[in-house]
Formats: C-alpha cells, structure tokens, sequence
C-alpha cells in the first residue's frame, strides 16, 4: 500500500468527517487519532518528533508510519505536505478548508487542539510523563511551531497565517493535482477527484469537539492525580525526614 492522497490542510478543518469519508472510500486514512489513540501504531509518536526535531524538508523513511494506508489528513501529516509530495510523486494533494472561514477555524483550534499549549495541566502530564513530553515536544515545534509559525496566541496573526497558507499550497500544487475542499461540498467533488463512485449515503458529518473535550477533561483530572501523588510522596518524604531527625 502507498500514498496516494496527501492532506495539506490544518487540524480543525473538517479533518474528521473527511477522515471516514475518505475510509469510506477505500481508502485506508491516517489522523492524528492514529499516532495517539491507534495501539497498533507503537513508535509513532517518536517518529513524529523526531521529525519535528528535523530540519524542515528532511526526508524521513515515511513508510514506518503510511504503509498501511493510502491517505493522510490532519496533523502531524499535513506539516509535511511539501516533503510527501517529493517522496510520493504520484499522490494528490487535499486541502481542506474550515467551511465558515479562518476566523471560525481558530476559535475553533483555540477551544480543542490548542490545549497542548494554553491549558496549564498538560504542562502537568509533560512534567511527569514520557508521553507527554514527546507529544508536547512534537506538537509544540511542528504543528505549532513550523506550521504555524508560532502565531496561535495573535488571532489576527494566525488568521492571516491561517489564509496565507492556503495561497502557499495552490502556489506549490498544480492544479490537475489539488483539491480544495470543504465538507460542505459533498461527496461529488471528492469522487471526482479521486476517480470513484458516489457512495448513496450521506457525506459523513463528525464533529470530534466533544471527544476532544473529552480527552481534556480526562488529562485535567490525571493530572490533578499525579499531582497530588507528588504532594503525598513530599509530605511523606518530610514527615519521614522529621521522624529521622527528631
């Protein structure tokens, strides 16, 4: 199996909907969910930091993470639009566009995916866990960081970014080669796109916003666990401490 469509558009922009649509299709899709929730995909997240921790453009043995799948939408593969299209001459690319335009994307971002960076308990789950540290790391240098070029705490400057962007991929892209899209426009110009029937069903309408919140409130209360584990090992660690001396 190889790559056969390459999604360039950000997290938040109908990635979800287009991620079962796009497996409804056949063709086997790659997600964000499939580095951190996907048990199958071990090594995956130290893959995505490295590659974060590489010079952009590098090129990376990307068949460790695409062999079992022929799309990719979403973080951490649209970070890495231009190096895929170089590795994998042959696939179309995909931007996905918010429906409601930029300023509804970052809204939003800021209330979902963002969290890595604006909710102070996952800096809790980076302190005391390995897996929040990779994942922080990752996310914080190539989704934040080169993707979006640290803009995310400036609305207008994301906004802008958020825009600019899509006139670097259509810049970048020929366009026998893209497609933009939005959920909104259904399954007709996807089909099109990727030569294959109409499914006679609805286009599928996710939305992962409660799901995130979801895996939010589940960080916040372990990281008030592991907090007060840390809290409960000092006070006994001082209470020992004075016993001894006493």
């Amino acid at each position: 199996m190889t790559l056969e469509l390459i999604g360039a558009g950000f997290g938040r922009t109908g990635t979800w909907s287009t991620f079962a649509a796009l497996n409804r299709l056949g063709f086997p899709s790659y997600h964000m969910q499939e580095v951190i929730i996907n048990k199958a995909n071990k090594g995956h997240l130290d893959f995505w930091r490295k590659v974060a921790n590489s010079p952009p453009g590098s090129q990376h043995d990307w068949n460790r993470v695409f062999a079992n799948y022929k799309a990719t939408v979403d973080n951490p593969g649209c970070c890495v639009w231009r190096e895929l299209m170089a590795a994998y001459p042959h696939a179309k690319v995909l931007l996905t566009l918010h429906p409601r335009g930029a300023e509804a994307w970052y809204d939003s971002t800021i209330d979902t995916i963002y969290f890595t960076e604006n909710v102070w308990q996952f800096k809790v789950l980076e302190w005391l866990t390995p897996f929040g540290r990779k994942f922080g790391d990752m996310s914080r240098k190539l989704v934040w960081g080169r993707t979006l070029k640290g803009v995310m705490d400036d609305r207008n400057k994301a906004v802008a970014r958020y825009n600019a962007y899509i006139d670097e991929v259509k810049a970048a892209v020929s366009p026998e080669r893209l497609l933009v899209f939005k959920v909104t426009d259904g399954w007709g110009p996807l089909c099109d796109f990727l030569g294959v029937p109409l499914p006679n069903e609805p286009f599928p309408n996710l939305n992962d916003r409660a799901s995130i919140k979801k895996i939010i409130r589940d960080m916040i209360v372990g990281s008030y666990v592991m907090l007060a584990g840390v809290a409960l090992a000092i006070a006994l660690a001082v209470g020992g401490l004075w016993w001894w001396l006493g």
